[in-house]
Order: C-alpha cells, then sequence, then structure tokens
C-alpha cells in the first residue's frame, strides 16, 4: 500500500486521499487488512478468538438444525416413533439456546472490540493531528476534514469486523449447510451449484460498479457535513450579511448531489436481490420438481428431501451476506485509507537528529538573513535581518502584507524559512526541540482563541501546573479579575464555543492572561487590540504594558500610538526592513516610510 510522504500543506493530504481512493483492488483490500490487523490484532486476539469460537458455534447448530430434519420428517411423520420425538426437539431446543447465547456472545465481544478500535484510532488521529504544522491547516479547510475524519474512522473497525464475521460466521454456515445438502443428497447439490457460477459473475461485475460511486459518496458526504459546520461556526456573519437564502441553495446542491449518489449506491447495491432471488427461486423450483417425482415414482422418503431444503433454505441468507461482502469491504477500505492518508503524513518541522532543548538566559531573538515564500508563492520576505534584543520591545510596523505576521509565525517554528536562521541567545531554533523553544514563548493574536470549558480552564491552558491562586494573580494583572467575579460563577463560568459569551476585549484579556499565567521569557503579540473599541483598548493596553515588563516582546502594531514606548520599531515594506530606530527618531526622519504611516494617522485621529 503506497503512503503519504512528508508534506507540509494540507493540499498534499487530499490529494494523497483522492490518489489512494483510485485503486480500491484486491491487493490494496489485502495490503490494508494486513496493517490493520497487524495495529490491532495482538491486543484484541483473546476477544476475537472469543467471538470466533461463538461464531463458529452459531454455524455449527444452524448446520445441526438443517440436518436433524430428515429424522424430525422420518421419525414423527413416516415412523411414529414418539419417544424419537422427544429426544429430536430436545436436541432442537439445545441448539436454538445455544446459537442464541453464542450470537450474543460474539455481538457484544465485537461490538467492544470495534468501539475500542474507534476510540484508539480517535485518539490516534488526534495526537498526529497535533504534530502536523500550521501550513496543513491553513490549507486544509477545517470543517471538511473534521467531516471526513468522523466519517471515515469506521472504516477500520469494519475491515476487522467484516472479515471476522464473514469468515468466521457466513462462510463456515455455509460451508457447513453444503455439507448437509451433499450428505443428504448429492445429485440435488449439483442442480444449486450448477446455477451458481453465473450468479457469482454478475455480483462481481455489480461489485465493480459500486466500488466508484462509494467513493464519491464518501467524497460528497463529507462535503455535505463540513458545510454545515461551517455555516454554525459563522453564524452570525451569515445572519448579518442575510446570506441564508445564497448559502441554503448551495448546501442544497451539495446535498441533492449527495442524494443522488446515495440513489444510485442503493440501486446498484439492491440489484444484488433480485439476482440472489432469482438464484434461490430457480434452485428451489428445480429441487423441489426432482426431489417429488423421486417421491412419488421411486418411493424415496421425504426426510432427507426436507433437510436438503431446510439447508438450501438456511444457506440462503448467509449466501446472500457473503455475495454483498464484497461491496462492504471496499466501502470499509476506501475509509481506511482516508485515515491512513493522514495517519502517514509526516510533519514538516520534524525534529533534527540530536536536537537539544532550547537554553534561555537573555532571551535575545534575532533573524539572521530570513527569506521566506508560502509553498511555491512569491517571497513574503527578502534576506530579513532584526535583532529584537533581551527583556526589551521590539516593534513590527507596516502596511497590510510586509511580512509582520510571518516573521511572528516563523519564531515558534509555524514554519520554516525559505533561506537564512531564526537565532535564540545564539541558538538555531532549526536545532532544538519543538517543544522546549514553544515554553519559552507566551503568544497572544488579535483573534484570541477560547476552548470549551471555564475561564479558569482557559486561563491555565498557558500552563498547565498553575495553581488556582497564580491563575488569578495572572488574571489580575490582565485586568480580567474584577469582569470574572461579575460572571454568574465567577472563575468557573463556562465560556461558551469560543467565548461567545465574553466580549471581544474580555476574551483578549483572558488569552493575556493566559500568556502571563505562561511566565515565559519572550511574548509575542500580533496586533492584539487592532480589532478593539477604544474603551477596550484601553483596559487591554493596560494587560499589555503589564505583561511586556521584564520580557523580550516582539509586537506587531496596527496602530502606532501602541507602540511610542517600544525601546526599537523596525519599518517594513513588502518582506524587507527598510527602517529601525525609536518612535522620535524615525517620526523626524524627512520622506521616511515611519513618518509618512505617523502623520497619516494623526491626520486620522484629529478628524
Amino acid at each position: 500500500m503506497k503512503v503519504g510522504t512528508a508534506d507540509e500543506t494540507g493540499r498534499a493530504f487530499l490529494k494523497a486521499a483522492s490518489e489512494k481512493k483510485q485503486h480500491v483492488g484486491s491487493e490494496t483490500v489485502v495490503s490494508v487488512l494486513k496493517r490493520v490487523i497487524a495495529e490491532n490484532g495482538r491486543d484484541h486476539i483473546r476477544g476475537y478468538v472469543f467471538a470466533i469460537l461463538c461464531l463458529i458455534v452459531v454455524a455449527l447448530s444452524t448446520a445441526f438444525t438443517a440436518w436433524i430434519m430428515e429424522s424430525v420428517v422420518n421419525e414423527a411423520f413416516a415412523n411414529r416413533r414418539a419417544d424419537v420425538v422427544w429426544l429430536i426437539c430436545g436436541a432442537i431446543l439445545a441448539a436454538f439456546v445455544l446459537r442464541g447465547f453464542a450470537t450474543y456472545g460474539q455481538a457484544v465481544t465485537l461490538s467492544k472490540i470495534g468501539n475500542n478500535i474507534v476510540a484508539r484510532y480517535q485518539r490516534r488521529l488526534y495526537s498526529h493531528l497535533m504534530t502536523l504544522s500550521v501550513g496543513f491547516f491553513a490549507e486544509a479547510r477545517s470543517a471538511h476534514l473534521a467531516a471526513q475524519v468522523s466519517q471515515n474512522v469506521a472504516g477500520i473497525r469494519d475491515v476487522l469486523n467484516l472479515t471476522v464475521t464473514s469468515t468466521a460466521r457466513d462462510l463456515l454456515t455455509l460451508i457447513s449447510l453444503i455439507g448437509v445438502m451433499v450428505s443428504k443428497d448429492w445429485v440435488l447439490s449439483l442442480i444449486v451449484f450448477a446455477v451458481a457460477p453465473p450468479l457469482l459473475y454478475a455480483l462481481r461485475y455489480v461489485s465493480r460498479r459500486l466500488r466508484a460511486a462509494t467513493r464519491e459518496s464518501v467524497e460528497v458526504n463529507s462535503r455535505v457535513l463540513g458545510a454545515m459546520q461551517e455555516t454554525i461556526q459563522g453564524i452570525a456573519v451569515v445572519k448579518a450579511f442575510t446570506m441564508e437564502q445564497e448559502l441554503e441553495r448551495k448546501v442544497n446542491g451539495i446535498i441533492d448531489t449527495a442524494e443522488r449518489r446515495a440513489n444510485r449506491i442503493a440501486r446498484l447495491s439492491e440489484r444484488t436481490s433480485p439476482l440472489t432471488e432469482t438464484f434461490a427461486g430457480f434452485a428451489i423450483s428445480s429441487v423441489l420438481a426432482y426431489a417429488a417425482f423421486r417421491s412419488i415414482y421411486d418411493g424415496v422418503p421425504p426426510g432427507a428431501f426436507f433437510a436438503f431444503v431446510t439447508a438450501l433454505l438456511l444457506a440462503y441468507d448467509p449466501a446472500r451476506r457473503l455475495a454483498k461482502l464484497q461491496v462492504q469491504i471496499d466501502r470499509a477500505v476506501v475509509n481506511a485509507q482516508m485515515i491512513y492518508a493522514l495517519l502517514d503524513m509526516q510533519p514538516a518541522q520534524r525534529e533534527r537528529p540530536g536536537a537539544k532543548d532550547l537554553t534561555v538566559t537573555d532571551a535575545r531573538v534575532e533573524l539572521k538573513g530570513v527569506t521566506f515564500s508560502y509553498a511555491s508563492g512569491a517571497p513574503i520576505l527578502r534576506d530579513v535581518h532584526i535583532v529584537a534584543e533581551g527583556g526589551q520591545t521590539t516593534a513590527l510596523v507596516g502596511q497590510s502584507g510586509a511580512g509582520k505576521s510571518t516573521i511572528i509565525n516563523l519564531i515558534p517554528r509555524f514554519y520554516d524559512p525559505t533561506e537564512g536562521q531564526i537565532l535564540i541567545d545564539g541558538q538555531d531554533i532549526a536545532g532544538v526541540t519543538k517543544a522546549s523553544l514553544r515554553h519559552q514563548l507566551a503568544y497572544v493574536s488579535q483573534q484570541p482563541y477560547l476552548f470549551e470549558g471555564t475561564i479558569r480552564d482557559n486561563i491555565r491552558y498557558g500552563r498547565p501546573d498553575a495553581t488556582d491562586e497564580e491563575v488569578e494573580t495572572a488574571a489580575r494583572l490582565a485586568y480580567a479579575h474584577d469582569f470574572i467575579l461579575a460572571q454568574p460563577f465567577g472563575y468557573e463560568t463556562p465560556v461558551g464555543e469560543n467565548g461567545v459569551t465574553l466580549s471581544g476585549g474580555q476574551r483578549q484579556r483572558l488569552s493575556i492572561a493566559r500568556a502571563l499565567v505562561r511566565n515565559a521569557p519572550i511574548l509575542l503579540l500580533d496586533e492584539a487590540t487592532s480589532a478593539l473599541d477604544n474603551e477596550s483598548e484601553a483596559a487591554v493596553q493596560k494587560a499589555l504594558d503589564t505583561a511586556m515588563r521584564g520580557r523580550t516582546v516582539i509586537v506587531i502594531a496596527h496602530r502606532l500610538s501602541t507602540v511610542v514606548k517600544a525601546d526599537k520599531i523596525v519599518v517594513m515594506h513588502e518582506g524587507r526592513v527598510m527602517e529601525e530606530g525609536t518612535h522620535e527618531v524615525l517620526a523626524q526622519r524627512k520622506d521616511g516610510l515611519y513618518a509618512r504611516l505617523n502623520n497619516l494617522q494623526s491626520r486620522e485621529n484629529s478628524i
């Protein structure tokens, strides 16, 4: 089986998944099955052995029911032996009771194993997603990705369970019933087998047609779920711009496509019904005609005939399930392949061999000749040289698209530079472990994100081992303590999805408190006040002033008034450093870029 190669974009994952879906043949089914067994078989060997034993009991008890029909008919109705009838009835009752308990045992066992496999792969997927780069998530639509993962993770479980149930129950049941049929009347068995090859050929043709339809259905259904999730997440924008009808038309179009795919699958799947029913009707009518003539003209007792017919009828269900098995396996393999395409993707920012932990002393950050471009696009940064001295504030200013946020993204190694180095206290961050690097950083974005849970939980994400006292101290420093106490349950108040119950300024101050409780020596601020009103900005700016004390701060400023006290201001334009200096020095330079930006904002504020 082909596996995903190292790639840093979500586009690569989607391409890899698409390529995998194009080749679902017998080799692929076998290779996926081998991998699933290798990853899960040993941990569940006892459960599968027990389930298989139960399924064997089900198969043998079913065959026994057909086999004993000869004795029922001959001894009860032909010979009229009452003493034997009681034994026969007792044996039949015991067989059904045994089959009932065996069915229950295998169903519960396989369900527990299946649920464990789903949970295991959900944990693996989440853990693996955490290792992938920010670039991956920038390319892969989150709603689409989440929908595909939730829809496809059950494919791993189905590959195993379908194989076990089909082999141990359906195949063994069918083989044992065929054995009963042959033992009772081999001529009748030949009549049945004569019409089987055309049926199998027809079912194989239908199965091949179903593969493509199944792949399309998986993709379209994930688009339906993804579109709905996106609408829910952006419901405020949807309503503000009265997008309901337009989005409804869009989603309805996707749903219509999904419905057509589902209807096509239903038509193809159910084509097996007329095929199998026709086969069963022809076989049974032929058997009845042959047996009737033998009984009428040759005086053959009917017991063997009834046992044969019983075995034939009982063999119908497992044969029908086995006929549909390839379709079900193909569908499960398609799902499993998409999961493995994601699991096999290697993180773009992998640790170098022998990577050491970052040791921070002065917290001096230096960019040396850094050039960077996203994917194969034009360079965003061009030969950038910046030094952020330890314990000082360095502000990055410039027009949109100048490359300021890109620098903030490079320092935590969300991306790696195309050329050049980023050094912290002289250590190249590409040669240290990502965990040790990011433990020395605290980050506040212009769009703070809060997670499901309480206010206390969200602040403590900055440092999970922080005490309640440390959490509350950080909240006080972030000027968040008072509004937190005003909430219905104080620090234990649930924040809702992404802090929907809080204002923008409140969410931003919680984000700052989260950065403060981390107590990291380097603080990254990405336009932390640009989206706030004046009152909220004033409160957040107080919190930022507290957060910046004694730390190396790299701040992106939208409003120049927020960085006039910075130790150094770096002016950027089209990915290059144009000017450096303090506010006083840069503002006095005639025709300087910073001076023009400062004068422009001063005029806007005076209007």
